[in-house]
């Protein structure tokens, strides 16, 4: 490289010279052809996405997919703009970064040397002896730090979003599965997939409940009015069942050791069970009881029934309540989980593009409702947005919600039964009594007939027999203390819905083209009834939550776009990650070593067999077979109760007797080392 190809001065400005202001080339990269190898990474991805599809798929959906011509380019530009996206994410913020570091450090330059009336040897002693942010590198850490982090985000959201476009290609359509993926699925309560009411052919409605229980949560959440005294307790069960769980693991650890059997997970439980008594009790009155034992009586007692606000006339700065408040208040115990999920959920809307316009926050009813505009009117709204009402549910909660879910669905049949009964009395006054309008006209018509039929045969009569279905909907199984207890209300719905569907269609049987006063008035009443009917089941039945977060989702979206969806989309599982701890089976959460590991008949070694009752030592096709008889058996458990058996080793001359004596001390010395250690090599049993 010569001097001529340098830029004179830092003004140049041009694209493509080496480190020119505005230039994509730098000098460090010693002209390199960036774009040729861009160009060959976008070629090889997109020819892996191709193979593979034409590898998979058959030959049929191959001619009519046209791999080779359209998909490849859509291939190609997707990753190429994906790229693209990420790389420049990670450039603008990387020199970001760096312009503020420099343009500190060169201001730091420019102080030492404005310092001109100090000598230069006082002035690096006053660096060398300087305080903290002399030769500290913690905020370029942290800048660093902050820089990786910002370009994970941006991978790991872009790696998100490229999983959904992919599996919306591979499958062609959009379900719940889309939503919520892995440890999260469980908790969805309700997905439904509708089409919109004023464009049916072009956009879908989508409604999706998602139910975090406290026990999943990362961060606990606390109501507003909570007290002190349950917040403290709160504390205090936490510790002591940390407490409980550590004694717990020191005696798993002593069992190990001593080469006994670990505990099964029902003896652990039972255990933990025995271990309460150690550190609290049930003694409320008595002051050296062991549930005093980290927190007076006389302290509790003091703050007991305090909330979270004092009366201003009652409140004193020396008193012990509002010091041990002031205490629970520092921590922000009682807000610091509903913040949490609050700070997430905006936080990734604003990150995955996807902006608010209306946002209230209703933080003592810990309610939060988001609106991506403000307007509520559908006519006025485009075809693509959504609205997300996140809101956290105690037992008390769920309990009145339940009573009124149970009034506004007993309201509902009262309101349906009535129209139907009128519309009823109006059919019979419309009948002709001179002809058959119906088969209740025809069974009246030869009632006598009959009769005379049935006495002839000895049967009973049609009207004799009770009869127990209406001809709307099944004959309904009798209730258990389940049903009674969570009200599922499906038979109820059911049953609803058909009369609706009935009395429409008897009102276009009675009038047929005709539109008198009673008809109008009647099927007004009957749009507006089922209208919200619709909406009344649309909602989400409070039997079927538990306490926790609710995230209520309403999302509407043209069918061929699917923007919001997708994502929306990102944004739970982005949010669910964050907040949840997700579903965790606690038998495999405790897996830090099973009895299948460390059993010593898995582990065989080529050692002298044991000697068998009679004196002689046992045929080593026996001791083979039994282990096989082993690996095929169904329980191994009840086989690693047996004494095992070693495989026995070959016959050697004279070595034999020795090698008995040889064996059982190394099968002693092998198995204590090899239970300590906890290595899976052979060990000789």
């Amino acid at each position: 490289m010569g001097s001529i190809d340098l830029p004179k001065s830092p003004n140049v400005f041009h694209p493509e010279k080496p480190s020119a202001v505005g230039s994509r080339n730098s000098l460090a990269q010693e002209y390199r052809d960036q774009q040729a190898e861009v160009n060959q990474l976008l070629e090889e991805e997109a020819n892996k996405v191709i193979h593979h599809l034409t590898a998979k798929l058959p030959k049929d959906v191959l001619e009519r997919l046209d791999v080779m011509g359209g998909l490849k380019e859509k291939l190609y530009n997707y990753f190429n703009q994906n790229y693209q996206n990420m790389f420049n994410r990670y450039m603008v913020t990387s020199e970001d970064e760096m312009v503020k570091k420099v343009r500190n450090f060169i201001d730091k330059e420019e102080t030492k040397v404005l310092a001109r009336y100090t000598p230069k040897e006082i002035a690096d002693l006053l660096d060398a002896v300087g305080g903290a942010d002399k030769f500290n590198t913690g905020e370029v850490e942290k800048s660093i730090v902050n820089m990786y982090g910002h370009l994970q985000g941006h991978v790991q959201r872009g790696v998100n979003e490229l999983e959904t476009h992919t599996n919306s290609i591979l499958r062609q359509k959009t379900d719940t599965g889309a939503f919520v993926r892995g440890q999260n699925a469980y908790s969805i309560v309700k997905c439904a997939f509708k089409d919109n009411l004023l464009k049916p052919k072009t956009v879908t409605d989508v409604k999706l409940s998602v139910n975090i229980l406290d026990a999943e949560l990362i961060s606990p959440i606390f109501h507003y009015q909570v007290t002190v005294e349950y917040l403290i307790k709160d504390l205090l069960s936490k510790h002591i069942v940390d407490a409980i769980d550590q004694t717990i693991e020191k005696v798993k650890d002593e069992r190990v050791e001593q080469g006994l059997e670990e505990l099964s997970d029902s003896e652990i439980i039972f255990n933990k069970m025995g271990q309460v008594p150690n550190f609290t009790d049930d003694e409320v009155e008595n002051p050296k009881s062991r549930r005093y034992s980290i927190v007076a009586k006389a302290l509790m007692e003091r703050i007991n029934d305090l909330r979270a606000e004092i009366d201003p006339e009652t409140f004193d700065q020396m008193n012990i309540r509002e010091n041990i408040k002031n205490i629970i208040d520092i921590e922000n115990i009682r807000n610091r989980g509903f913040n949490t999920a609050i700070n997430s959920i905006t936080s990734i809307l604003d990150t995955s593009k996807m902006g608010y316009q209306y946002i209230e926050n209703l933080k003592n009813a810990r309610e939060i409702l988001i609106r991506e505009y403000e307007d509520t009117d559908v006519a006025n709204l485009p075809d693509e947005r959504y609205q997300i009402k996140l809101r956290y549910f105690d037992n008390a909660q769920l309990n009145e919600d339940r009573k009124a879910y149970d009034v506004q669905m007993k309201s509902f049949e009262t309101e349906v039964m009535h129209l139907w009964d009128i519309l009823h009395v109006i059919y019979q006054e419309k009948k002709s009594m001179w002809k058959v309008n119906d088969f209740a006209d025809l069974a009246a018509k030869k009632r006598a007939k009959l009769k005379k039929i049935k006495d002839q045969t000895g049967e009973p009569a049609y009207e004799a027999i009770d009869k127990v279905w209406d001809e709307i909907s099944f004959v309904r199984a009798g209730e258990t203390e389940v049903e009674r207890s969570n009200r599922t209300y499906v038979y109820e719905k059911d049953r609803v819905r058909q009369r609706i569907i009935l009395m429409r269609n008897k009102m276009k049987k009675m009038y047929d083209y005709l539109y008198p006063i009673e008809r109008r008035v009647m099927e007004e009443r009957l749009s507006a009834l089922e209208r919200d009917y619709f909406r009344f089941e649309y909602m989400i039945n409070p039997y079927h939550l538990q306490p926790g977060i609710l995230l209520d989702v309403d999302i509407t979206s043209i069918k061929r776009k699917k923007a919001t969806l997708d994502a929306m989309a990102n944004v739970l599982n982005e949010f669910l990650h964050g907040v949840s701890k997700g579903f965790s089976d606690a038998a495999f959460a405790s897996f830090s070593r099973r009895r299948s590991t460390v059993r010593e008949d898995i582990n065989q070694s080529f050692g002298a067999a044991p000697e068998d009752p009679l004196g002689d030592q046992a045929p080593a096709a026996s001791a083979g077979s039994a282990y096989l008889d082993f690996i095929n058996s169904d329980s191994p458990a009840s086989v690693s109760r047996s004494a095992p058996k070693a495989i026995a080793a070959p016959k050697r001359g004279g070595r034999a007797a020795g090698g008995k004596a040889k064996a059982k001390a190394g099968a002693a010395k092998g198995g204590r080392r090899g239970r300590r250690s906890g290595d899976s090599g052979l060990r000789e049993i």
